[in-house]
């Protein structure tokens, strides 16, 4: 049985952040980090069930070419994302009432439509980034008992190299997406590879303003390496732990980001607004597919 202090429900039978309860969340969930983004993709939709808002979290379900899909603001880092899929899996997998564990489990879709900065010359900004691998410059995963059971250790291994010295702050992690997510996304208008998650927007992506960064040569480093075809292609927040949750609780997942800057080229759209919305609809039809 898991206690009151474990699993938080409000007065009403929610789920404590999210203000979610079981049976309102579809199997297909888009999770977006901008509450207002929430509203975009509702237009998009039919047969809308509900709203709900706390905090940066603002939750919807509603259809999409007769497809049930929730969408889900999670605001912005890996701490987030561990409170929303967590709470998410909860509201499937977990009995409110008996607070036990169910036998049967059942599987959800995670899809993360964001932006990111572009590591490679030839991305350009208002591209599409599928991310294939996701390698976390955090170390949320490190708390959870499997996480050696879903981490990509090639790609660790290779990673630690890179970085050198520093790894002794620095240890990444590398999970993989969903293979089944991944065909269902995958075009010629999209680019893909390995995606870092970044703990902060700032110093820890190669940005200075009054302070300066510690790995001075980092984003070269990164935007050099290959191995096996495969290159890191962008920067983001959240899709490391996304991917890792994910899997380690049975789900599947996928991230695909709008670039909005290039950091090697120094160029930014700022006004990404209208290729967002192009992303979602993009999204949308591969997921219900219709093409």
């Amino acid at each position: 049985m898991i206690s009151d202090s474990e699993l938080i429900l409000n007065p009403d039978g929610s789920v404590f952040h999210l203000h979610l309860k079981p049976g309102q969340i579809a199997n297909t969930i888009i999770l977006v980090g901008d509450p207002n983004r929430v509203d975009v993709i509702k237009s998009m939709f039919t047969d809308i069930e509900y709203q709900i808002a706390n905090r940066e979290y603002v939750s919807t379900t509603g259809k999409f070419n007769d497809t049930r899909i929730t969408v889900v603001s999670t605001g912005v880092g890996i701490g987030n994302i561990d409170i929303v899929m967590n709470e998410l899996d909860a509201l499937v997998n977990i009995d409110f009432e008996s607070r036990e564990i169910k036998k049967e489990k059942k599987k959800l879709e995670f899809i993360r439509i964001g932006t990111s900065g572009s590591l490679q010359k030839d991305i350009p900004v208002n591209s599409y980034v599928i991310s294939e691998k996701s390698a976390g410059f955090d170390n949320l995963l490190y708390f959870y008992e499997d996480e050696g059971k879903v981490v990509n250790e090639e790609f660790r291994r290779l990673l630690r190299i890179l970085i050198g010295g520093h790894s002794i702050f620095l240890n990444p992690y590398v999970v993989d997406a969903s293979e089944k997510l991944l065909d269902q996304l995958k075009s010629k208008e999209a680019f893909s590879g390995i995606t870092i998650t970044s703990p902060g927007f700032y110093v820890p992506q190669g940005r200075e303003l009054r302070l300066s960064k510690k790995l001075k040569d980092i984003n070269q480093k990164l935007s050099d390496f290959e191995y096996h075809g495969y290159k890191i292609t962008n920067y983001e927040m959240e899709s490391s732990a996304l991917y890792g949750l994910a899997k380690m609780l049975g789900h599947e997942a996928i991230a695909i980001c709008l670039v909005i800057a290039n950091r090697l080229n120094n160029q930014a759209n700022e006004n990404y607004r209208d290729n967002v919305k192009e992303l979602i609809a993009y999204v949308l039809h591969k997921i219900t597919n219709h093409d």
